[in-house]
């Protein structure tokens, strides 16, 4: 014992002001302690009922311990208001060196509350389109289709996307229902072109191409707009004519279409109507 105590440094010694705190915390509780004691041997002797002696010892217990942490928050007060700004200090340094990654889970469970999409949908955010193939609490991964925003081709490209980004940007799902989707594709001619001609070609083909599954689509979109109290649109195809520009004429496509079978569809119509025909302007020798 006595050897184990010849390895305390000789010079060991605390702050001025530490000493100071330290004894006036010891001084402190010991008054307490002391007034304590003689209150609580005053009651026990001179209160002779029963109740009103154990509640007189229980509040003035409660009302020392009371004046023990009030005395010692003013006798250690400005430690703690150190320790208070450091602990903030700490705080702020974790929070901006991981604001990224608390913006990537809140964006998942903003994602996942609002329920925006899911495995399977095609979405896109900002310039990023595709399938989405898997989500983490950090990262959304899809599969790029293109090519543009009109295109629906796979382009062999596997985007990671980090979930901050659905907390600042709008998410557009192109799969809002599990079956079937309105599908638009854009055509553009000339002024002087036939495209009277391509907009009835165009119908027709669409027509042909919907007529097995039209009613099935009918039925589907009636029942989700029931289920989510919307008005029904109109599922049948149609042409509809836009003037983008001076001498410009688009034929805007809109038919129904499986979520998976758009670009199939888009490009049996376009094939059957420019197959033989050529519906550009004549020149005049």
């Amino acid at each position: 014992m006595l050897e184990s105590l010849a390895f305390v440094p000789e010079n060991l010694s605390l702050p001025d002001n530490m000493l100071r705190l330290l004894i006036s915390t010891g001084l402190l509780i010991l008054a307490i302690v002391i007034l304590r004691t003689l209150t609580a041997r005053f009651i026990r002797r001179n209160v002779a009922s029963a109740e009103l002696r154990g509640r007189l010892l229980v509040n003035f217990r409660n009302g020392f311990l009371l004046l023990a942490v009030l005395g010692l928050a003013l006798i250690w007060g400005d430690q703690i208001r150190s320790l208070a700004l450091s602990i903030v200090a700490i705080a702020v340094a974790f929070v901006v060196a991981t604001k990224e990654l608390i913006l990537c889970v809140s964006g998942a469970i903003l994602k996942s509350g609002a329920g925006s999409f899911n495995l399977g949908d095609r979405i896109q955010v900002k310039d990023f389109r595709g399938d989405v193939i898997d989500q983490t609490l950090l990262a959304t991964t899809i599969l790029e289709v293109g090519p543009g925003k009109t295109g629906h081709q796979r382009t062999g490209r596997m985007i990671v996307i980090p979930n901050a980004l659905f907390v600042s940007e709008p998410v557009v799902n192109e799969s809002f229902t599990d079956h079937w989707d309105f599908h638009m594709f854009t055509v553009p001619f000339k002024r002087e072109d036939k495209w009277q001609a391509a907009q009835a070609a165009l119908l027709a083909a669409a027509n042909r191409q919907c007529e097995p599954y039209l009613e099935s689509v009918r039925k589907h979109m009636n029942k989700f707009g029931v289920s989510r109290g919307l008005e029904v649109p109109s599922v049948d195809p149609r042409v509809t004519i836009h003037t983008p520009a001076a001498g410009e004429i688009h034929l805007t496509v809109r038919l129904p279409a499986k979520s998976g079978q758009r670009s199939y569809i888009e490009q049996t119509i376009l094939s059957e109507v420019f197959a033989d025909t050529d519906y550009s302007a004549k020149k005049e020798g």
